[in-house]
């Protein structure tokens, strides 16, 4: 089975698949940071649902090689390119979290590829107006977020380290964020066979380099390279109320502009009860199976 891609610009993309090797295809877009291992649904619930999951490290993370200076809508050539080798015209695109953004990348800019897309827990563009892009925001991540945007050299030289400390221990990554998750966000990740995952997941992500996370992070901040008004194919967008790390209101803000969006507000979720949401979110991408490729 594939599990490399190499691009036509000569970069090295790491792959996994898992469900049904003959099941409609969805690419689900992990994290920041994360990788192709991350939090799925269960192998057998793939299958029962037909569904092939495909999976892969973006630019910079786990075994896929880095492209410096990259957008958000540079995920589009990447998947674009994953699903050529797999001889795949048609697709459905989900991203969490940090991957939302890409999510919705694809859905804007592969309207004849992408059936439809979910973007859980996402994060609006920086520059979008009319949206208090901060308001909600744990103080830690309006910190990193800022600092991003308005010194980036600083915060490239702070997030190496800490990255090398993650890699080294990537349970420290979750206590890092423990005082801001909710009560139902922490028993989430107490669950053993999820924090197993997300412990996985991370060590992934930085095993290879910090750079993943820190162009992730320039890239989220900066422009994105598409506007999310142009989304013409259906968008499902997940949040959880109670999210510090990407506020509700992104979604909310995103929602009054694509045209062909439902959103879907858990009133006592937040940041990481998106991954009890992805068999639903998984069921509705499915839900189109007449176009998928």
């Amino acid at each position: 089975m594939l599990d490399q891609v190499r691009t036509s610009d000569g970069r090295l993309l790491k792959v996994e698949i898992s469900g049904d090797p003959r099941g409609r295809p969805v690419f689900l877009l992990h994290g920041m940071p994360g990788s192709r291992v991350g939090p799925r649904p269960r192998p057998m619930f793939l299958y029962q649902r037909g569904a092939r999951l495909i999976n892969y490290d973006r630019p910079g993370y786990g075994g896929s090689d880095r492209k410096a200076g990259r957008r958000v809508a540079d995920v589009v050539q990447d998947v674009a390119e994953v699903a050529d080798a797999l001889g795949l015209d048609r697709f459905a695109v989900a991203g969490r979290s940090g991957g939302a953004p890409h999510a919705l990348a694809c859905a804007a800019l592969l309207p004849d590829r992408v059936t439809r897309a979910a973007a859980l827990v996402t994060l609006a563009p920086r520059d979008a107006k009319g949206l208090d892009w901060f308001a909600g925001m744990a103080p830690s991540n309006v910190h990193e977020f800022r600092t991003a945007f308005n010194d980036p050299e600083r915060f490239v030289a702070r997030l190496i380290p800490r990255s090398a400390k993650i890699r080294s221990n990537p349970a420290r990554l979750l206590e890092e964020l423990r005082g801001d998750l909710t009560a139902d966000d922490r028993q989430i990740v107490a669950d053993g066979a999820i924090r197993s995952m997300l412990l996985r997941n991370y060590h992934e992500a930085l095993r290879s380099s910090p750079y993943g996370w820190v162009d992730d992070a320039l890239a989220l901040t900066g422009s994105w390279g598409f506007d999310p008004a142009d989304i013409r194919v259906p968008v499902l967008l997940w949040h959880g109320a109670q999210d510090v790390f990407s506020p509700a209101a992104h979604s909310t803000w995103l929602a009054g502009r694509i045209p062909r969006a439902t959103a879907v507000l858990e009133p006592a979720a937040a940041h990481f009860a998106a991954l009890r949401a992805l068999p639903a979110v998984l069921t509705w991408l499915l839900a189109d199976a007449a176009r998928q490729g």
